[in-house]
């Protein structure tokens, strides 16, 4: 299969879970998570650990899932969160999305919001009972 695009190297054999040789099998799957190469990745992490807010890491949950198809979901804990870490951070199973990858956006989110914790508050308001009112 060729593309018009460049296309993630293919990991060493057993070093990842991706299914990368089941997605490219596949007519009709969806390529776009392939996009991501080893330096649109770096770039990709670099951006998400720089987030200035809340709108920002919205906009960039959007581009991810537009561009790549890969869908982040950020949601606070049911308890009491006293740190990021009380924060979920996980990606949609996909095939073709790297171990590596499915580890590093998550962790570069998590840094984000350690650098500006007021990213966190503004995310814990949007499920506040008296946020709306």
């Amino acid at each position: 299969m060729n593309f018009p695009f460049p296309i993630r190297q293919e990991c060493p054999p057993g070093a990842c879970v991706c299914d990368r040789d089941r997605l490219l099998a596949d007519p009709v799957a969806d390529v776009r998570v392939l996009r991501l190469t080893k330096e649109e990745e770096k770039r990709l992490v670099a951006r998400l650990e720089n987030l200035a807010s809340l709108e920002d890491l919205r906009v960039m949950q959007g581009r991810i899932q537009a561009q790549l198809g890969i869908v982040v979901r950020i949601t606070p804990s049911e308890n009491e969160v006293r740190t990021s870490r009380g924060i979920s951070i996980q990606l949609d199973d996909q095939p073709g999305l790297c171990r590596k990858t499915r580890a590093a956006i998550p962790a570069a989110i998590r840094r984000s919001f350690d650098s500006r914790p007021e990213i966190v508050y503004a995310l814990l308001n949007e499920r506040d009972l008296l946020h709306g009112a």
